[in-house]
This record gives structure tokens, C-alpha cells and sequence, in this order.
């Protein structure tokens, strides 16, 4: 299977590397070059503009930034022709409404279009154990599932276009609303002088756990937020995202806007391109 994956963040960059691992022909293209030095010892062709990389590739992943990167790297009017024939499939996260526009686009110009969303970060693309959330027909998804298994071994098709990414959407907003949630209550515990570990085995022992709260504990404790697999200001994004979404659909998202408020904030103190985690620093500014 000839391979395409235009967008080389950390995300893409991971999925290039899962790809050759899997023994796929890989063709790749960022409008950064230096996001592609890493790969210039690796078996992937290193294309100049996204037009070779579909004409290298069956199937390209895109792994852009957003519904404006798409535009701009795919459907702008100079690639026009580079569309037909081939299967774009959309592994960042937009919004619906976007995704349902570039399949419009993608299929005016004679290409085909699905999307399938991921939920988790670089150690488990790493391991192939992405949860891929997949918005298709039956026949595209069996026809890319294999593709799909290379990063997860169990691909979840949950509808039409548009359905996986507010799917997403909405798994985004959790990790923004939790974080932040948790940020309070870790906060509102220490400084009221209860030790951490004990305030720990009460909120692990209760059904009000989540893993995340173990998994971002450290940082939070630390005050250390390097190491970014999700950064605060993609997660802002999202948030922003499912806000438009959700405003739309006529939910009352004023628990989300607080939230995003706190995301906000923590990028306006400097930390957008940490972990997400930074929103402990929002909450719980230093004394």
C-alpha cells in the first residue's frame, strides 16, 4: 500500500514512523521542512509538494492543523488537479461542518474523502493502540481498515462524515473539562493542607476516577508541564471548536466556556506550547 501523509507535527510525525514500521511505502510533505528532518534517514520519500505526495500514494493522511490548513495544503485552486482519482482521509480534529465541506470539495475534484479522527497521543501511535474513530460508508471503511488496524487494532466506524469529528469533539472537550475539574479539586485539597496521597487513594477508590488524573499527577505536583503530546493551545482550539458546535446544536455550554476560559488563560500566561496540564497553573496560580 502506497501511503500519503501531509501534516508532520508530533502526531503526524509519529504516524509517519508507525507507517515504515509497518512496511508501507511513505511519501511525506510539510510546508515546515525542518518538521521532516527527522525522517531524512528513514525509508520515507520526502516529497516538495503535496501534489508528489499524491501522486506517489494511494491513500493520504492528513494530519494538518486545521480546516484553514487543509484549504490551503489541498484544495487550494493550484492543486486542483491532484485530487482526482485518489482517497483523502482526515485524522486531525475539525469541526463537522468543516470536514463535510472539504468532502465536498475533495469529491467535486474527483477524489474520494473520509475521515477518522484519533483519541490518544505519541505513545500510542507508537504502540498502534490509537482509538480510531472513523466516519465513513461500510464500503470505505473495509476497503482502508487494514490501513486504519496499522494504528489501532480496532477501528470504530460511527457513521457518516461529520459524525466521527464532533465524535471527537466531544472526547476533546472532556479532556479539557476534566483537567480542568481535577485542577480545582487537587488545588483546593493542598491548600488546605490535605495530603496529596490520601486525598489520591479516596479519589482513586471512588467512581469519580479518571485515569487522566494519575497520568497528568506528576506535572501537576511538579509544576512542570514540558513534554507536550497534546500542547494548551491545540487543546484551545478544540474547545473553541466544540463551543461553535454545541452553541449551534442549542446546548447550554456555559460550563464549557468557563473551561475555556481557563485555557485561555493558561496560553495567555505563556504556556501554550506545554501539556495541556498547564491548566493546574491556571487554576492554581503560584502563591
Amino acid at each position: 500500500m502506497k501511503v500519503g501523509i501531509i501534516g508532520t507535527g508530533l502526531m503526524g510525525l509519529s504516524m509517519v514512523m508507525r507507517a515504515i514500521d509497518a512496511g508501507l511505502d511513505v511519501s511525506v510533505f510539510n510546508r515546515t521542512k525542518a518538521k521532516l528532518e527527522p525522517l531524512s534517514e528513514t525509508k520515507a520519500v520526502i516529497c516538495d509538494s503535496p501534489s508528489e505526495v499524491c501522486k506517489n500514494s494511494d491513500i493520504i493522511i492528513l494530519m494538518l492543523t486545521d480546516a484553514k490548513a487543509i484549504h490551503e495544503v489541498i484544495l487550494a485552486e493550484s492543486n486542483r488537479n491532484m485530487l482526482q482519482g485518489k482517497t483523502f482521509v482526515q485524522m486531525a480534529t475539525i469541526a463537522p461542518a468543516e470536514s463535510k465541506e472539504i468532502q465536498s470539495k475533495i469529491v467535486d475534484g474527483g477524489g474520494d474523502y473520509f475521515e477518522a479522527p484519533v483519541l490518544g497521543s505519541i505513545p500510542q501511535v507508537q504502540s498502534g493502540t490509537l482509538i480510531v474513530i472513523v466516519g465513513a460508508t461500510e464500503e470505505q471503511f473495509q476497503k482502508w481498515l487494514s490501513l486504519l488496524k496499522v494504528f489501532s487494532p480496532d477501528p470504530i466506524l460511527v457513521g457518516a462524515v461529520g459524525q466521527a469529528a464532533a465524535t471527537k469533539l466531544a472526547m476533546n472537550q472532556l479532556i479539557g473539562s476534566l483537567t480542568a475539574a481535577f485542577s480545582a479539586s487537587l488545588g483546593l485539597a493542598m491548600k488546605s493542607n490535605v495530603d496529596t496521597e490520601i486525598f489520591m487513594k479516596i479519589v482513586r477508590n471512588s467512581a469519580l476516577y479518571a485515569p487522566t488524573y494519575d497520568k497528568k499527577l506528576d506535572k501537576m505536583l511538579q509544576r512542570d508541564f514540558g513534554g507536550a503530546n497534546f500542547s494548551t493551545k491545540h487543546l484551545l482550539k478544540d474547545m473553541k471548536l466544540f463551543e461553535q458546535e454545541a452553541s449551534a446544536l442549542g446546548l447550554n455550554i456555559s460550563a464549557v466556556k468557563g473551561v475555556t476560559k481557563i485555557i485561555e488563560d493558561s496560553c495567555n500566561a505563556g504556556l501554550s506550547d506545554v501539556d495541556y496540564s498547564s491548566l493546574f497553573s491556571a487554576v492554581n496560580p503560584d502563591s
